[in-house]
């Protein structure tokens, strides 16, 4: 590490924010709550509460190390140093839209709310946090590596993402394409289909899992390999349903030619808005990304 690390701050609006922002002012806000059985005084002590996590954050920097504060938003536009480390700070969805603009940079998630946050990902309180960053500055930090996929387009566009990846139509109606897994392969129309890692597998696609009847069994959250599920294959004399679910190991590649003329879609975590749009012909491989992300779970 430099003599002088870099700390990069993440953080999402609060609702107070939001609000202000949507409303204009404190007292549309309270109006529009009020309207809604709310209180604005809960969501103003939510928002001092989190700005005072921020706060006890800074104080726990030491003070001769570089610091930087930007918004979930500003995330593509934000140019990483190879050696940053990065502190979200909020819910575990926070720790996902961060991961996919890093290379090797640890991360140690802060969980603002452990009585309202799970903090699956975002593991450690603000209590901690000056201990922990020492100790990633120092390399004693024990370090949680979690596998990614990777979707690549044969025009040579990517998409990474930390839980899951969605390849399906825009409006999650029938997309069509053809399937390719272990020298097999089958048209296929369906709601589309969700590659996950093991970090992923307890959202969604736990919940698809639930409701098949063959139940694959999904990766463990350090596992380096992924799965895959397609949603709600159609037989028909087109179109198949023998490829519906497997696992993705070491070099292997799920492939997937899109067959729909438009509104094809490929986004993962969830964000539709940053997306890959594979036209009619497109060839899709997903794989084991070479990127991890490198979690800071405690002291080795």
């Amino acid at each position: 590490m430099p003599s002088t690390p870099r700390v990069v701050v993440v953080t999402r609006p609060t609702e107070l924010e939001m609000l202000l922002e949507r409303h204009g002012t404190a007292g549309q806000a309270a109006f529009f709550l009020k309207s809604r059985g709310e209180n604005l005084d809960e969501v103003r002590g939510r928002h001092e509460r989190f700005a005072g996590v921020l706060t006890t954050l800074s104080q726990s920097i030491p003070v001769e190390w570089r610091r930087t504060h930007i918004k979930r938003e500003d995330l593509a536009r934000f140019v990483f140093e190879p050696e940053d480390i990065v502190v979200p700070v909020g819910q575990d969805g926070l720790v996902p839209n961060v991961a996919k603009y890093l290379e090797d940079q640890v991360v140690v998630g802060i969980n603002p709310a452990p009585e309202q946050y799970e903090g699956l990902l975002v593991r450690n309180t603000v209590d901690r946090a000056k201990e922990l960053l020492v100790r990633v500055a120092d390399g004693e930090a024990r370090l949680e590596r979690r596998t990614m996929v990777e979707v690549s387009t044969d025009d040579g566009q990517k998409l990474l993402a930390l839980n899951e990846a969605f390849v399906g139509h825009v409006s999650h109606q029938s997309a069509r394409y053809r399937i390719r897994y272990r020298g097999k392969e089958e048209r296929h129309s369906s709601s589309g289909l969700i590659v996950t890692t093991g970090t992923g597998a307890t959202g969604w696609a736990r919940s698809i899992q639930r409701e098949r009847e063959h139940r694959l069994d999904l990766p463990d959250p350090t596992a380096p390999e992924l799965a895959f599920m397609v949603r709600e294959a159609f037989p028909s004399l087109g179109f198949g349903t023998s490829i519906t679910q497997g696992l993705i190991e070491g070099k292997e590649a799920l492939e997937i030619v899109c067959e729909q003329e438009s509104s094809a879609a490929v986004f993962g975590d969830g964000i539709e808005e940053d997306r890959l749009e594979p036209r009619w012909g497109q060839m899709l491989r997903v794989g084991v990304a070479r990127r991890q992300l490198r979690l800071a779970v405690g002291s080795t």
